[in-house]
């Protein structure tokens, strides 16, 4: 056993103990084990928050993109910007309601908002199918951190099934409160990680960062910046549009938002995330320096390892250990989070509705014993999938997206959508997202007869779209067919 392997064995061993520890003196009912008793302040959010940008998805998947695809990469940077000026108003108008109604999943917030348990499932039920390829996606990442930080000593496999046993565990005894209390350790060792590797990598392979991207220019002319077709202006544009308005409808990051204890904390974050965004710059800039350096050059979905790629090659095993472990950490609470609040959806949401007799106590407990299933689905599609990180995210993003109209509306005195109007929009971006994810549709495929600009835009964007024209007309006719029954 190598000694990169017994850093990663030690940092996975504490991230179990804070884990379990982290149920102490506290009393795990449903809300407890789901919103952390509504309790959490600044730090514990902003952490929870803050798995959102330090995931898999941005220490591999930001990594390869920069690798992988250069300048359309910093649309990842822009979304994140956006999301935290709209979480400046958005999130203290739904913490304000969940907190007044003691919600516990974002499934409720539909149900009394729209006084629809009909529309409830229906979010339900999209929510868990967004959210497993989200999981998915930290699994995918997990497996290739450990497997190449430990040089092989342990299979990608291997390192999935012993991820998923350690989070289970957790997860199912303290719920949200093992996840807060892990994620200060991730991101205090990720920070000065990626800080690092962004920082040497440049100066070590080309003395600069400017001669870095003047020698990737120079090699790979206009690599560094958006092409005219494809992912162009309009594809970048868009595509920051639609992860900016998804970036608070994931039924997780909506769940996060019901444990603080009051609204002031979401407001004190927003002031600081956009500086903590920049932070991924570095992880931009190692996958930057990977490109002319590493040999030989990884092709499709293996760019996702340029990172640590580079890494192994560059840094004594010890270093890479580390490296290694803050991935692994990247991994853990946000799938964490993911399993607890798919458990919660699926108990809260589905099983309480089909079978009303349920007390709180068996509620909680089913939510508890949904863990492990919930995780072994997920392992299935993470062994039976090939999609690479970055197109599994914004998969994800496209579904929950659909959400954010009636998510919106509703906080208007007059709420101009019904109940059958926010679910017959729902579903219609649903199932386009659906036909464009399953055919391997861009927008340019659907409509090849649109200008460029047109045919460039992110399909969950032109979903969105769908979803409003429906959402209104439905709107329109259930309200007027409800007032001529009113004055009739």
């Amino acid at each position: 056993m190598n000694s990169a392997l017994l850093i990663i064995l030690f940092f996975l061993l504490i991230a179990l103990y804070l884990g379990i520890q982290a149920r102490r003196g506290k009393q795990m009912d449903l809300e407890q084990w789901t919103t952390g008793g509504r309790s959490f302040g600044t730090l514990f959010v902003f952490l929870l928050s803050a798995g959102e940008i330090y995931t898999t998805f941005t220490f591999l998947g930001g990594s390869g993109w920069a690798y992988g695809k250069g300048g359309p990469t910093l649309y990842i940077l822009w979304y994140g910007a956006l999301a935290y000026v709209i979480s400046y108003w958005l999130l203290p108008a739904i913490w304000r309601f969940s907190n007044k109604h003691k919600l516990l999943s974002q499934s409720d917030f539909f149900i009394k908002k729209y006084d629809s348990p009909a529309l409830g499932i229906l979010v339900s039920i999209i929510g868990i199918v967004a959210m497993i390829p989200y999981l998915v996606l930290q699994l995918k990442g997990l497996g290739s951190i450990v497997s190449i930080a430990s040089y092989g000593s342990i299979s990608s496999t291997a390192a999935i099934w012993i991820g998923v046993i350690a989070i289970t565990i957790y997860v199912t005894i303290s719920g949200v409160h093992g996840t807060a209390w892990t994620s200060v350790m991730k991101d205090a060792l990720v920070l000065v990680i990626v800080v690092i590797l962004g920082i040497y990598f440049p100066l070590h392979y080309y003395g600069s960062f400017s001669n870095m991207f003047h020698s990737i220019d120079q090699a790979k002319p206009g690599f560094l910046a958006l092409p005219n077709k494809g992912m162009s202006v309009y594809w970048f544009i868009s595509t920051v549009i639609l992860t900016a308005l998804g970036f608070y409808t994931w039924p997780h990051s909506f769940g996060a938002v019901y444990t603080a204890k009051n609204e002031k904390v979401f407001r004190r974050n927003a002031v600081i995330f956009p500086l903590y965004q920049l932070i991924l710059l570095f992880v931009f800039f190692a996958g930057f320096a990977a490109i002319l350096t590493v040999k030989p050059a990884l092709e499709g979905s293996d760019g996702d390892n340029a990172l640590l790629v580079l890494s192994v090659q560059t840094f004594p095993h010890w270093f890479v250990g580390f490296i290694g472990a803050a991935g692994l950490l990247c991994a853990l609470v946000p799938g964490s989070m993911l399993l607890m609040t798919a458990s919660t959806m699926i108990s809260k949401n589905l099983f309480k509705v089909f079978k009303p007799s349920a007390s709180e106590s068996q509620v909680a407990s089913v939510a508890k014993y949904l863990v492990p299933v919930v995780s072994l689905i997920a392992l299935y599609f993470t062994f039976n999938g090939g999609q690479t990180i970055v197109a599994l995210l914004l998969m994800g993003y496209s579904m929950v997206t659909q959400f954010f109209p009636a998510i919106v509306f509703s906080f208007m005195k007059r709420n101009p959508i019904s109940k059958a109007g926010a679910f017959a929009g729902i579903l219609v971006g649903e199932l386009v997202v659906a036909y464009v994810t399953v055919t391997n549709q861009t927008t340019g495929t659907l409509l090849p007869f649109m200008p460029q600009p047109i045919q460039d835009l992110n399909s969950g964007i032109v979903a969105m779209i769908l979803n409003l024209v429906v959402t209104f007309v439905v709107s329109s006719f259930t309200k007027k067919v409800k007032e001529n029954q009113i004055a009739a």
